[in-house]
């Protein structure tokens, strides 16, 4: 899937293809295999091997771990689109009996169901999944370490319990389902539960020495839904597209948004590193971005797919070892480097194609006490209301078709917005989740609550 040297400048190709030899020499990983994609296609694939005449192309299958995860939460979200559940349903209305069925589906898919991070003993990553047949042998006896719905804690088992609701609701096995409704409509033809040839091989480096150990492939059994996935850097990069996108066969854009909005309370580290979680995706801010997307690790391989969406820029990056470069890193980068050097061409701006009188009459400056607002009427179909200078509560809204406003994003996401009118039909003031906006600044010809002084604006001798 190698793409023709014209869809990127040369200098951003060496720009791409040092970062990740950097990454592959100081990180003494055996391989890694990366992939960018541009405005929804892959536009440079790179990698570099420790076998000479050997890098792998974006076909060769490397294990992805967690970002098996981002896959579970399609799936979950698909049985949310159908009717199926609600987000909000605790578990045990759908998978009775697990001891774990307080938490909320979708405290499960953000990591905040309370659950341990792991199975117990022994390493559930290095050893059969028929060790652990049943749901009982992941949760083991106390699955809770945390209150329910009160902290981001990132737990394996809890994934578990995701796929097998969706078997459960479905009625067949959680690969099955994955395959038929997700892999198979994307064209994700070489991603898969157990390796097909090509393949890397899973390999740890001695942190000591530049030695090598092979390491166990194990099927994870009930675990699969948390780990399991093979993948490659073409599989990766058509799948990055999807979580920007959206794809009706499979998920609306509306929802693979809500997956990629924050749904965890975030810890004070959190806060510093500027990291989150949403509903099966990690979300960071790093260099001035907001980057979506999930890393993934097994003994044997690491795996990382960053998105920046404002950018129309993603990055997969692979690699086959237990510990070594920094992928999240890695991916970073990549992302950071083409989005500067060819920063994304915006769309010619165009005006709307009809005007609506009341709306247009909402246009222009408003103020909310002494705030000075601007609000705008956008070529989208949406109105844009912001503050007009310094920082302050900004927000699109969309009309309901009654002539009221719904707030998309910020402080005003779900508020009503209302044009209120006077007897003659004119035009008084705007309401705003009871915030009342006014022409002037207290304007004592609006409905202000509080009233206005009758001897009004004044100055101090």
């Amino acid at each position: 899937m190698t793409t023709s040297p014209e869809e990127l400048l040369p200098a951003t190709q060496r720009a791409l293809l040092h970062r990740i030899a950097v990454a592959q020499a100081e990180g003494r990983a055996p391989s890694l295999a990366a992939a960018v994609v541009r405005g929804g296609r892959t536009v440079w694939h790179g990698s570099r091997s420790s076998v000479d005449g050997h890098d792998p192309d974006a076909y060769v299958q490397y294990r992805i771990g967690s970002i098996t995860k981002t896959f579970t939460a399609v799936l979950v979200m698909r049985l949310r689109d159908e009717g199926l559940l609600d987000l909000g349903d605790p578990l045990e209305k759908h998978l009775p009996g697990t001891g774990a069925g307080e938490a909320t589906i979708a405290e499960l898919l953000a990591h905040t169901g309370g659950l341990a991070a792991e199975s117990p003993a022994p390493w559930w990553e290095r050893t059969p999944g028929a060790l652990r047949p049943g749901l009982s042998d992941v949760l083991g006896e106390k699955p809770l370490v945390h209150p329910v719905g009160r902290r981001h804690h990132y737990s394996n088992p809890g994934y578990t319990l995701l796929g097998a609701l969706v078997e459960e609701v479905r009625g067949v096995p959680w690969e099955e389902a994955l395959r038929r409704e997700v892999l198979e409509p994307l064209g994700l033809d070489r991603t898969s539960g157990r390796p097909r040839a090509p393949h890397a091989g899973g390999w740890a480096v001695h942190p000591w020495a530049d030695a090598l150990l092979p390491e166990p492939v194990e099927d994870l059994g009930r675990m699969a839904p948390a780990g399991q996935l093979w993948s490659t850097t073409g599989d990766l990069a058509r799948f990055a597209v999807f979580l920007a996108q959206g794809d009706e066969r499979v998920l609306s854009a509306d929802s693979v948004r809500e997956m990629r909005t924050p749904a965890a309370p975030a810890e004070a580290a959190d806060v510093v590193d500027g990291s989150t979680y949403g509903l099966g995706m990690q979300i960071q801010h790093r260099h001035g971005r907001l980057l979506v997307g999930h890393s993934g690790s097994l003994p044997g391989f690491l795996a990382n797919l960053t998105i920046s969406v404002a950018d129309d820029v993603a990055a997969v990056v692979l690699a086959n070892c237990t510990s070594g470069p920094l992928l999240g890193a890695v991916g970073a980068d990549l992302v950071r480097i083409v989005a500067e050097a060819e920063p994304r061409i915006p769309e010619p701006w165009r005006p709307l194609h009809e005007v609506d009188p009341s709306v247009l009459e909402l246009a222009g400056q408003w103020y909310w006490g002494t705030h000075a607002f601007g609000l705008r009427v956008t070529a989208d179909g949406l109105v844009a209301l912001g503050p007009l200078s310094g920082n302050g509560r900004s927000s699109r809204l969309r009309a309901n078709g009654d002539g009221t406003w719904t707030g998309l994003e910020g402080y005003y996401h779900g508020e009503l917005l209302r044009a209120v009118r006077r007897p003659d039909g004119s035009l008084s003031h705007l309401d705003l989740g009871s915030f009342v906006f006014t022409r002037q600044p207290y304007d004592e010809g609006a409905s202000v609550p509080g009233g206005v002084d009758s001897e009004g604006w004044r100055g101090i001798r």
